[in-house]
């Protein structure tokens, strides 16, 4: 029996309460941590690369707890949340000096994924410091790469988990609701695009998102255990035309709504962005509309 509680994509059922009754029953000197990872094990609620979704797990069980399904252990401690009080990234001091040259002449090109690296705090200061949108902390699934020629910073882009429904990105995949929430893992967003301002360089917008499109599903398998088989990105139309992504043949598919994903209305909220997408393979339509085993 379904309750009327969802979380991050997961409805609460009557089994769901029996179990966590059950676990505090077994161990009630547990605390809300080590309840939610046995919980998490027990109903095999894992993130893609096999880690437990524990921290969501808690989430979950705390929505059941304010609706009075549940008792929850008292809190042993609160520690802070690093996300809400998130510093600053650290100017990162680099040479600016002016580089103007055609592309062949500062070929190849070498991407470097950063995060988790010693060079992530550089991603994170020219980000912060010379992208128009500044630099936000991604949550769940993300890579960020830093673009050199020699040894010179040229370019920054960044790839998170995507959003769970855009509307006319479902339709031109062909996904219904069921077939989105299993298989949205399977894209990912292009989140920042940044060329340093001092680097002049003809179409290398292009063809570092060309490059990027032929690296990306490889090193989110090797950091997540799954590939991507699509990328999707949203320009503002008031701010850029969108050129490099047309040049680098991501296809225009619509506009969004405006509003944000905890809007309680239908009047737009934030600025309506163009939607483009790119596929990494020719049959994705087939593999992000698998249906999951049962």
């Amino acid at each position: 029996m379904e309750l009327n509680i969802k979380y991050r994509g997961r409805i609460a059922t009557a089994g769901d309460i029996e179990l966590i009754n059950r676990l505090m029953a077994e161990s009630p000197d547990d605390s809300r941590c080590a309840l939610s990872v046995k919980f998490c094990k027990a109903t095999n609620w894992v993130q893609a690369n096999g880690n437990l979704r524990d921290m969501v797990a808690r989430g979950f069980m705390l929505e059941l707890f304010r609706a009075g399904y549940i008792n929850l252990p008292q809190k042993k401690k609160n520690p802070p949340n690093p996300l809400a009080r998130r510093k600053k990234p650290e100017i990162v001091n680099i040479d600016k000096t002016p580089l103007a040259a055609n592309l062949k002449s500062i070929l190849p090109l070498e991407f470097i994924q950063v995060r988790r690296s010693p060079q992530e705090k550089l991603f994170n200061s020219l980000i912060d410091n010379y992208h128009y949108l500044g630099y936000t902390q991604p949550v769940g699934e993300h890579l960020k790469y830093i673009v050199y020629a020699g040894k010179r910073p040229l370019a920054c882009i960044a790839f998170s988990s995507a959003a769970r429904h855009i509307g006319p990105r479902d339709a031109f995949i062909g996904w219904d609701g069921q077939t989105r929430k299993n298989n949205i893992h399977l894209i990912c967003y292009n989140t920042r695009f940044l060329i340093l301002p001092w680097v002049r360089v003809s179409y290398l917008a292009s063809h570092i998102l060309a490059r990027a499109a032929k690296i990306i599903s490889g090193d989110w398998q090797k950091t997540y255990n799954h590939p991507v088989y699509y990328i999707e990105t949203f320009v503002d139309g008031g701010l850029f035309a969108g050129t490099c992504y047309k040049a680098a043949n991501f296809s225009y598919i619509g506009d969004t709504k405006g509003l944000g994903k905890d809007s309680k209305t239908k009047i737009p909220n934030r600025s309506i962005k163009a939607i483009y997408g790119y596929p990494l393979t020719k049959d994705f339509r087939k593999v992000l509309n698998k249906k999951a085993n049962l």
